[in-house]
């Protein structure tokens, strides 16, 4: 195979020269760095829920998944030389065949099988490196054929959609718990619809802290509901190494984990059209990078002990609510990170944020998400007069939003995998009936041109 890219600019940065202070903060534009720093650890503070939670899941070591999760995106941000904004965090798309290879009951404390589900794990990131090389060597035309706007546009919007359940079963069982939640949203909301500058860019850290006190007040203070419980905090250790792990190779396992790469590939995918969609700036040429970078990144936590790894929605939803889409976040993200895996005291103070909180903000997030995708269709102008749009986005919700599940044999394929797969086979069939009953080959659009195309008219 001879690959016609020149490998040495792949890992150049171009460095970040531009300051820019208020308005939309593009990736190639930086705030001062007190802004930078703040906006870094809201990133953290964003993917929190999902990236303690997955892990919790699958029987993984949080502080482990989180100090990998760090690492990774430093992986990441030079294999795409600095020029996609995205943070790598423990992908959900693994759970569910994690379970399954290691006969691990969800929940129940340190899975005793975790290297078996490692070892799986690093197989599935060496293909998806090797789909990343390919992609560099011809190019992303044959994956857009494959996923056209309509279909990574619905694709991102079920990533937010079939986390929606999990955000409001994770509000918690009460009445108090769910008025929390609902407290928590507002604090949200408030801060980004009546404040301006650094304090509304911050608005999903801010809104949470503004939660958290009115929670210590209502519990600690007047005795309502569940008390923070901070004495976690003062006995855990400012430092400590996390417990790494050894990757076993099993076929069994390798067999039903490596398939995830599918699943991968759709959400990295998507996450690169949502940013494109955002920016309005083509990340397209960054795409095998993209898939190259994570893949590595997933070999990477995998061989130490950590979970696979994919490019975060929930840090989408962020870029979605503070229009800053500098890259240099993610490195400070990264960094905060790391030294926070590297601390029990940490992994104390996140538990005691309480659950309506955690699901509060996760409504806000998802919800963003999900309207990233649709900002996806909008931008790159999909015709829903179009009858396969029409019934490729309608599926894909439905299939993703309500979690369908198909089992195929030992593998279970959940809500996300069947959406992206249904979406990206039935657009196919109904393209190909299209044309053998028109008689003609229309290919759709390449984003990079479509606002040429919108000038131009």
């Amino acid at each position: 195979m001879t690959f016609s890219p020149t490998f040495a600019p792949y890992f150049r940065y171009e460095l970040l020269s531009y300051l820019k202070t208020s308005g939309i903060i593009a990736p190639g534009e930086r705030l001062p760095i007190g802004q930078t720093l703040a906006l870094g650890v809201q990133h953290v503070v964003a993917m929190f829920g999902s990236t303690v939670l997955a892990p919790l899941l699958m029987g993984f070591d949080p502080n482990l998944c989180i100090l990998m999760s760090g690492l990774g995106t430093l992986i990441f941000f030079l294999l795409v030389g600095g020029h996609v904004p995205s943070y790598l965090g423990s992908s959900f798309a693994f759970i569910g065949v994690v379970i399954s290879a290691t006969g691990y009951v969800a929940g129940s404390g340190m899975n005793p099988n975790i290297p078996t589900a490692l070892g799986g794990i690093v197989i599935c990131g060496l293909i998806y490196a090797i789909v990343g090389l390919i992609v560099m060597s011809t190019g992303v035309r044959w994956i857009e054929r494959l996923m056209p706007p309509v279909v990574t546009g619905a694709v991102v919007a079920v990533i937010g959609l079939n986390l929606a359940p999990t955000a409001v079963k994770g509000v918690g069982p009460t009445d108090f718990d769910a008025w929390i939640a609902i407290l928590t949203v507002l604090c949200v909301g408030g801060v980004a619809v009546y404040t301006r500058g650094l304090i509304q860019k911050l608005l999903i850290l801010v809104g949470l802290s503004l939660a958290y006190v009115i929670y210590a007040i209502l519990t600690n203070g007047m005795g309502l509901g569940t008390p923070i419980n901070f004495a976690k905090i003062s006995e855990a250790a400012w430092f400590g190494m996390p417990q790494f792990e050894t990757p076993v190779f099993s076929l069994s396992a390798i067999t039903l984990i490596a398939p995830v790469v599918i699943i991968l590939v759709g959400e990295n995918l998507g996450h690169i059209k949502a940013v494109t969609a955002m920016t309005g700036r083509n990340l397209d040429p960054y795409m095998g990078r993209a898939f190259l970078g994570d893949g590595l990144a997933t070999m990477f936590s995998a061989s130490c002990g950590g979970t696979g790894v994919t490019t975060y929605g929930e840090n989408i939803g962020v870029m979605a609510a503070t229009r800053v889409y500098s890259t240099l976040l993610f490195p400070v993200a990264a960094c905060f990170a790391i030294i926070l895996g590297f601390s029990p005291k940490f992994g104390a103070v996140i538990q005691t944020i309480p659950q309506p909180i955690l699901g509060g903000t996760s409504i806000v997030v998802f919800g963003l998400i999900a309207v990233a995708g649709a900002r996806v269709w909008v931008v790159n102008h999909v015709d829903f007069g179009d009858n396969r749009n029409l019934i490729v986005a309608a599926v894909t919700l439905i299939l993703g939003g309500g979690d369908f599940t198909i089992h195929l044999g030992n593998f279970t394929l959940g809500g996300i995998g069947t959406a992206t797969f249904g979406a990206i086979i039935l657009n196919a069939l109904m393209e190909f009936g299209e044309r053998r009953v028109s008689g003609t080959i229309e290919e759709e659009p390449h984003e990079a041109n479509l606002d040429a195309q919108a000038d131009k008219q």
